[in-house]
């Protein structure tokens, strides 16, 4: 067992009034939410299940402005972070707009896309060996970019945000929460090394079991570890923060 495997504690350790005091859970996607690729009935219900509950419901992924603009707007959820932290959307049911909040202006956007790049080594493709995903990794970094390794993507970007950035940006504009001074009143669950900025930050950061297969990876883990994997871990979870 390594190290980082030694801090995290069962989910079952998580204090009462922790629950009691919640004011939101923020959710990793893939395979933290989602299973094989797909948002099974129990997990999407689990997302509606704490929003009923009261709780602010936020999905904080590194997919692209296109899923988050049917996420904002299909989901039982209170908003989405995006592109790893280069954007935020919020729909405004009663509105009926789409708010759209990104970390960079258009102008700024046109031009790094020329240089962005996205490589897939697991998803759509058979997955790369450790060695691979290094190597990749590395070339990007000798670009310049920010780089995040997921379960399923190395996701590089010019810039110096990340998930943790824009989502303090969003609590605030959006629900006026000061996130530095209520970080222990919400939950984050996650999955993999691009979360280790949120696991770092959030006292009561929960993983998915599935966490363990980069303990070696991350170096600020999560506190606390599912038993359950993916989104049976995510339901798991739910199920603790809004039962009955």
């Amino acid at each position: 067992m390594s190290a980082a495997e030694q801090t995290m504690q069962p989910l079952s350790a998580l204090p009462d009034w922790v629950r009691r005091a919640l004011r939101g859970v923020l959710t990793d996607i893939d395979d933290t939410l989602s299973t094989h690729g797909r948002i099974a009935p129990a997990a999407y219900a689990a997302l509606a299940r704490l929003r009923a509950a009261g709780l602010l419901v936020i999905p904080i992924t590194g997919r692209p402005a296109g899923w988050c603009d049917h996420i904002a707007r299909m989901w039982p959820v209170d908003a989405v972070v995006g592109e790893n932290g280069s954007l935020y959307m919020r729909h405004d049911d009663r509105g009926g707009k789409l708010r759209k909040r990104y970390m960079v202006d258009a102008a700024s956007r046109r031009a790094t896309m020329a240089r962005l790049g996205r490589i897939d080594y697991c998803e759509d493709v058979p997955a790369l060996p450790r060695e691979a995903v290094d190597r990749v990794v590395a070339l990007m970094q000798a670009e310049g970019m920010t780089v995040t390794v997921s379960s399923i993507h190395v996701n590089g970007w010019f810039g110096e945000y990340d998930k943790l950035t824009m989502t303090r940006t969003l609590l605030r504009e959006e629900f006026g929460i000061d996130l530095d001074a209520d970080r222990e009143r919400f939950v984050f669950v996650g999955d993999s090394p691009n979360d280790a900025p949120m696991f770092r930050f959030f006292p009561y950061a929960v993983g998915v079991a599935n966490v363990r297969r980069f303990a070696d990876r991350i170096a600020s883990p999560p506190r606390y570890v599912t038993t359950r994997e993916a989104g049976a871990g995510f339901v798991e979870l739910a199920e603790l923060l809004a039962p009955g």
